[in-house]
C-alpha cells in the first residue's frame, strides 16, 4: 500500500539530512503542512532547535494578497516558525529526495480568529464562546474556509490534498492546559456539547421549525445529570433520548452546514489544479461527531472527494473503514492513520499487523502520524514494519 508520513515544514528546513531520512523509512509520500492551528512540536533530530512554538494559526507560505484583498475573514502569515514560503522550500527539498508531497490543509480550527473575531465562533447552549472552533455554518466563515482550503491545498510542487477539520469544531479540544477530564462525557454529551447557537446557527434552527431558546434550553436540561455523575452514553440514539424530537433538528442544521463545507472546499480545490490532483479528507462515518477527523456520512462523501484519511490507532480500523468500504468505488482511497509516535499513545512495532488488519477492513493506503515527531526507536521500528508490508 502506498505510505505517506506528516510532517511539518520546520521539520525539513535547516536539516539538509531530513528529506533522505524521511525517504529512507520506506515511505512514499510527505503530507506536508501548509496551512496549520498553534502548536508546540519537538523536533528531536533537528542540528538548530528542539522544541518550536507556533503560535497561532497560520499559513506557512506568503498567501496571495490579490486573492484576500477586501476579504472580510483572511489568514494569517506564520511568525518565525515558518517564515516565507517555509512550506514551498520544504516541499522542494522533500521532492528532491524522490518523495511526493501533498499539503496538509487545517481548515475550521483558528484560535486567534476567535479571539480576535468572536462573533466568528461556535457558542454553546450556556452562551460559552469556543474561540478555537469557527462556526461553519455563518456565510463569512464558511467563504473564508473555501478560499483557504484552495490556496493552500494548491501550491507549486503539490500533487494532492488531505483537508483536516473540514466540518464542524466542538467542544473536544486540546487547548492551552486543558482541564476538561474531571467529568467524564461520552459521545452523546459532546455532541450537546458542541451545539452552536450563534445568530446564523439560531436562525437555522428556527428556520427548520424549532425555538431555538427552547432547544438551548432543552440541551441544558439534558446535560444536567451528567455534571452530577458525569455520562459514557453515546451514539445517535443516545442523542434522540436526550434530546427527544429536537434531536433531528439539529442532526439536519449540522449536516446540512457540514455538506456544503465539504463539497464548497472541495470543488474549489479542483478548480484551482490541475487533472489527477487528489483530494482527500480527514473524516470519521459518524456524522455529528466533531473535531480533526470531522464527521462525514460515508455514502455521500466517497461521491464528493477521491477519499478519506481514518484515525485507526488501536482497534479503531474496522468501524472507521467498515462504513467508507461499503460505499467505495474502485478509485475511491480509505487511508488508515497510525500514530507511530510511541509517547502519543502510537505502537510503531505492531505496524505492519496494524497495517495488514486495516487492509482487510478496506484500507487502500498508509498514514503515518508523525515522523518529525517520533523518536530514533519509533522511526527504526517504522522502517521494519515497511520493509515487511513491502
Amino acid at each position: 500500500m502506498k505510505t505517506s508520513t506528516f510532517l511539518y515544514p520546520w521539520d525539513v528546513l535547516g536539516d539538509p539530512e531530513a528529506p533522505a531520512r524521511i525517504a529512507a523509512l520506506g515511505v512514499q509520500q510527505v503530507t506536508l503542512a501548509s496551512a496549520y492551528h498553534s502548536t508546540r512540536a519537538l523536533t528531536p533530530r533537528h542540528p538548530r532547535h528542539r522544541v518550536v512554538t507556533a503560535e497561532h494559526a497560520a499559513v506557512l507560505y506568503p498567501p496571495d494578497e490579490a486573492n484576500w484583498a477586501g476579504r472580510e475573514l483572511r489568514p494569517y502569515p506564520a511568525g518565525d516558525w515558518a517564515p516565507g514560503d517555509a512550506y514551498g522550500e520544504a516541499a522542494a527539498a522533500l521532492a528532491g529526495a524522490g518523495l511526493d508531497v501533498h499539503s496538509w490543509v487545517v481548515l475550521a480550527h483558528n484560535s486567534r480568529l476567535g479571539a480576535e473575531r468572536p462573533d466568528t465562533s461556535v457558542v454553546n447552549a450556556y452562551g460559552d464562546r469556543y474561540p478555537w472552533a469557527p462556526c461553519i455554518a455563518q456565510p463569512a466563515v464558511l467563504s473564508h474556509l473555501v478560499r483557504l482550503a484552495a490556496e493552500a491545498a494548491v501550491r507549486p510542487g503539490t500533487h494532492g490534498t488531505e483537508l483536516e477539520s473540514c466540518g464542524w469544531y466542538g467542544f473536544a479540544h486540546l487547548h492551552a492546559h486543558d482541564k476538561i477530564g474531571g467529568i467524564a462525557l461520552g459521545d452523546a454529551a459532546r455532541y450537546l456539547m458542541s451545539l452552536c447557537f450563534c445568530p446564523a446557527c439560531r436562525e437555522g434552527y428556527e428556520g427548520l421549525g424549532a425555538d431555538p431558546d427552547a432547544l438551548a434550553a432543552a440541551v441544558r436540561r439534558a446535560l444536567e445529570p451528567v455534571w452530577r455523575t458525569g455520562s459514557d452514553a453515546g451514539g445517535r440514539t443516545a442523542v434522540e433520548e436526550l434530546l427527544g424530537d429536537l434531536a433531528a433538528v439539529t442532526f439536519a442544521w449540522r449536516d446540512g452546514a457540514a455538506r456544503k463545507l465539504q463539497e464548497s472546499a472541495v470543488a474549489a480545490v479542483r478548480r484551482a489544479s490541475g487533472p489527477g490532483f487528489q483530494v482527500l479528507l480527514h473524516a470519521d462515518p459518524v456524522p455529528y461527531r466533531t473535531g480533526a477527523n470531522a464527521g462525514v456520512d460515508p455514502a455521500h462523501i466517497v461521491d464528493v472527494a477521491d477519499g478519506v484519511v481514518l484515525p485507526c490507532t488501536g482497534d479503531a480500523a474496522e468501524e472507521m473503514l467498515g462504513p467508507f468500504a461499503e460505499h467505495r468505488t474502485d478509485s475511491t482511497v480509505l487511508a488508515a492513520n497510525f500514530t507511530v509516535v510511541s509517547g502519543m499513545g502510537g505502537s510503531p512495532g505492531t505496524l505492519a499487523d496494524d497495517a495488514a488488519k486495516a487492509a482487510s477492513s478496506g484500507a487502500t493506503e498508509l498514514r503515518l502520524y508523525h515522523a518529525g515527531l517520533a523518536s530514533d526507536a519509533d522511526l527504526e521500528a517504522v522502517t521494519k514494519a515497511l520493509s515487511l508490508l513491502g
